[in-house]
C-alpha cells in the first residue's frame, strides 16, 4: 500500500535542495523553470538526450525507480510533483523551483511591459523637433529595427533613448561655429557629467552622429573622437588645438598673440579654451587649409611672415580648428581647402565645402593624376564622392591608390610661394 500524500505542505528548503539541488539534476530544474516562465503546462515529460550514468542515477533516486539503460533520459513532471509532496518538501513544482532559484519570472508579462515602455520611448523620441531631420528619423528607425532600444529596456535602461535625444538636441548647429565640452553636454542633458564618457548612452549618441555625418558607426577610439569633433564636441578644451601660420586677427588678447606670431613668421598653436574665452576674427581675405604639419613647417622655413594665412587640420579637424575656420568664413575670409587624396580626405573636403563654403585647393582630378607620380599608397575605406569634381572620385576608385599630402609638399609650397606677400 502506497504512502498518503499530506494535504497541506509548506516548503522545506532543505528537502527541496536534497531532492532537486544536485548538479546532476540541474538540467531538469532548468527545463521546469523554462516552462513555468513561458507559461507552459508542467504536466508532460521532459527528455535529456545523451544523459550520463550519474544523471540517470540521480533521476532514479528522485522518482524511486530503476535507473534503466540507454542515453535518453525521460522524466515525467507530474511524478516529480508527487514525490515532492510525498516527501513533504514542496506543495508544487512552482514552489520547489522558487525555493531553489528565486521567483519564477512571467516572461509574457515582462515582454508586454517591455513593448509598452518601448512604444513610450519611441513616441517621446519622435516628438523631438529633430524628427524634421532625415538622419534623426533614420537613426530612430535603425535602433528600433536592430533591437537596440528593446535590449536597453530589458537591461533596465528605459530612459536612455530620451537622454540620447536630449544630447542630440543640445549639439551645436552644423552650420554655426558652436562648440561644447563633452562633460558640459553630458551634465546638461543627463545631470551626470561623465554620462557620455563611455557606456550605452555614448554608444547610442555616436550611432546617431554616424547617421548625421553619413559615416560608419565608429569601431575605434580615434573614430569616436573624430565623430565627436565633427559634431562640435570636445573632450577637453586644452587638448583640442589648431596649428596656424600667419593668421592675423582681432580680439584681445588672443588676436594679438596670433598677430605677433604672424609678424614673426612663426607657427602658433591655439587651444579651444582660448577660442572660447575671447572673440577671434581672422583678418586674412584668403585662408589656406592643409592637413600636414610638415607643410606648416616648410612654409615657415621658406616663406616666413610672407606666407599666406595657413591653418592645419592635422588629420580630422579638431573642434578648435572648426571653430576658428567658421569664425574666418563668417567674417568674410575665403577658405581654400586641401587634404589627402583618400576617401577620408574627400569626405572632409566635401564637408568643408558644405559647411564653410570652402573652395577645394589643388584637389581636382588633374592634381591627383599629377600627384600619383610622386608615389602612392593603397586606398582603403568606404568610397566617397567628390562633388566639386566627380572625375576625381572616379579616378581614385579605378586606380585604388591614395596620395597623402606630405607627398605633394613641393607643389603646395610652390603654390603658397606664388601667393606670398613680399616682406
Amino acid at each position: 500500500m502506497g504512502m498518503s500524500v499530506p494535504a497541506h505542505i509548506a516548503v522545506d528548503d532543505a528537502k527541496v535542495q536534497q531532492m532537486l539541488g544536485s548538479p546532476e539534476l540541474a538540467w531538469l530544474v532548468q527545463r521546469i523553470r523554462g516552462r513555468l516562465e513561458r507559461g507552459e503546462p508542467v504536466d508532460g515529460t521532459v527528455t535529456l538526450l545523451g544523459a550520463t550514468p550519474e544523471q540517470r542515477r540521480a533521476a532514479a533516486r528522485l522518482l524511486r525507480r530503476s535507473p534503466g539503460r540507454g542515453t535518453a533520459l525521460s522524466v515525467p513532471l507530474p511524478a516529480v510533483a508527487i514525490e515532492l509532496r510525498r516527501a513533504a518538501a514542496a506543495p508544487s513544482l512552482v514552489a520547489a523551483i522558487e525555493a531553489l532559484g528565486g521567483p519564477v519570472r512571467n516572461l509574457a508579462a515582462e515582454r508586454a511591459a517591455d513593448l509598452h515602455r518601448f512604444g513610450d520611448a519611441l513616441s517621446l523620441a519622435r516628438s523631438s523637433w529633430l524628427s524634421r531631420l532625415s538622419w534623426y528619423r533614420d537613426w530612430l528607425d535603425a535602433v528600433s529595427r536592430d533591437g537596440t532600444t528593446s535590449r536597453l529596456i530589458r537591461q533596465g535602461h528605459p530612459g536612455l533613448l530620451a537622454q540620447a535625444t536630449a544630447v542630440l538636441e543640445r549639439l551645436p548647429k552644423s552650420d554655426e561655429p558652436g562648440s561644447v565640452l563633452l562633460s558640459s553636454l553630458a551634465a546638461a542633458a543627463t545631470g551626470d557629467d561623465k554620462a557620455l564618457t563611455e557606456g550605452p548612452l555614448a554608444g547610442l549618441v555616436l550611432h546617431a552622429l554616424a547617421a548625421r555625418e553619413g559615416v560608419q558607426i565608429p569601431a575605434s577610439h580615434d573614430a569616436e573622437q573624430a565623430l565627436w569633433s565633427a559634431a562640435g564636441v570636445a573632450a577637453d578644451d586644452l587638448t583640442s588645438q589648431v596649428l596656424v601660420l600667419n593668421v592675423r586677427a582681432g580680439g584681445e588678447p588672443v588676436g594679438r598673440w596670433l598677430t605677433e606670431a604672424a609678424d614673426a613668421g612663426q607657427p602658433f598653436r591655439l587651444t579651444l579654451r582660448q577660442l572660447l574665452a575671447a572673440t577671434v576674427l581672422p583678418w586674412a581675405l584668403e585662408i589656406y587649409v592643409c592637413s600636414s604639419a610638415a607643410l606648416v613647417r616648410g612654409a615657415a622655413d621658406k616663406l616666413g611672415a610672407g606666407c599666406p594665412a595657413l591653418v592645419c587640420t592635422e588629420g580630422e579637424p579638431s573642434v578648435a580648428c572648426v571653430r576658428l575656420l567658421h569664425a574666418a568664413a563668417s567674417s568674410g575670409s575665403a577658405v581654400h581647402w586641401h587634404s589627402d587624396f583618400s576617401w577620408a580626405g574627400l569626405r572632409g573636403t566635401a564637408t568643408a565645402v558644405r559647411r564653410l563654403k570652402a573652395r577645394p585647393w589643388l584637389m581636382a582630378a588633374s592634381d591627383y593624376e599629377a600627384a600619383l607620380a610622386g608615389g602612392a599608397d593603397p586606398l582603403s575605406g568606404r568610397p566617397e564622392p567628390s562633388p566639386w569634381d566627380p572625375r576625381l572620385a572616379d579616378l581614385m576608385r579605378v586606380t585604388g591608390r591614395a596620395v597623402s599630402e606630405h607627398r605633394t609638399l613641393p607643389v603646395l609650397l610652390a603654390e603658397l610661394a606664388a601667393r606670398a606677400e613680399p616682406r
